[in-house]
């Protein structure tokens, strides 16, 4: 089978898809396609609409996974509600789109840099760390994983002195197993690891960092949080 190979889509503001939704601007970019914020013409509600590149979607299997999964997280909290699907015709191509909710919020991978020195403070990471594990542990109590989680999958919104998480772009590797929810964990440890410095601030954090981050081995991380559940439950009631 032969599928047209695009590599990019760079929909032009203005541009109207399927008749329904005029763009307004590209919100992200990854291997399956392209993010775009469009606004719905009959309601003037503001949508996020993702674009598959053909060639990574072949017989519409990306599209299928990925809406399935949304459907099937669609009462956690941090996963992007899915609405339906659309056909948008792009240089003479078919092209599958799939409409979401939109949702206000910075890339994490941003939203670290904007900080002093590109880095949050311990008590301001911690915060951010708790509403991750909070919102894995919803996604993991309904038998199912991220996959691919870091901080360009990561959508960060202050909210008092805590924060809104929402989470992108779910990788599909087969089946749920306890060693895919237990990847998750690692990832989430990471992100925190990362948005605190990484290596060169490491040494200067307080012990709760370290016994969370337990030198980013994994083997460590896994021995004292096997699940999701028992690094809300070290988050909750940790002493400083």
């Amino acid at each position: 089978m032969v599928t047209t190979k695009i590599e990019e889509f760079n929909l032009q503001p203005g541009r109207v898809l399927a008749g329904r939704y005029s763009v307004e601007a590209m919100l992200g970019s990854g291997w399956e396609g392209e993010v775009y914020r469009v606004i719905e013409q009959k309601t003037g509600i503001q949508r996020a609409a993702k674009l598959f590149y053909p060639h990574r979607n072949i017989r519409d299997r990306a599209v299928k996974f990925y809406a399935r999964k949304l459907d099937l997280l669609r009462k956690c909290a941090i996963a992007i509600q899915y609405h339906h699907s659309i056909a948008v015709r792009h240089r003479g191509v078919e092209i599958t789109c799939l409409v979401s909710e939109y949702v206000d919020g910075e890339l994490m991978s941003d939203f670290i840099r904007h900080q002093p020195g590109h880095r949050m403070r311990t008590f301001e990471a911690l915060h951010l760390l708790h509403a991750l594990v909070i919102g894995i542990e919803e996604v993991h109590r309904v038998k199912e994983y991220h996959g691919d989680l870091h901080s360009e999958n990561v959508l960060v919104k202050r909210r008092g002195i805590g924060f809104d998480v929402r989470v992108v772009d779910f990788f599909h590797r087969g089946a749920t197993t306890r060693e895919k929810r237990r990847e998750d964990i690692v990832d989430v440890v990471r992100m925190f690891y990362d948005a605190l410095g990484g290596r060169r601030w490491y040494p200067s954090q307080p012990p709760c960092v370290r016994t969370i981050c337990r030198g980013m081995r994994s083997d460590l991380i896994l021995r004292r949080f096997p699940t999701i559940v028992a690094l809300r439950d070290y988050l909750d009631s940790f002493e400083w």
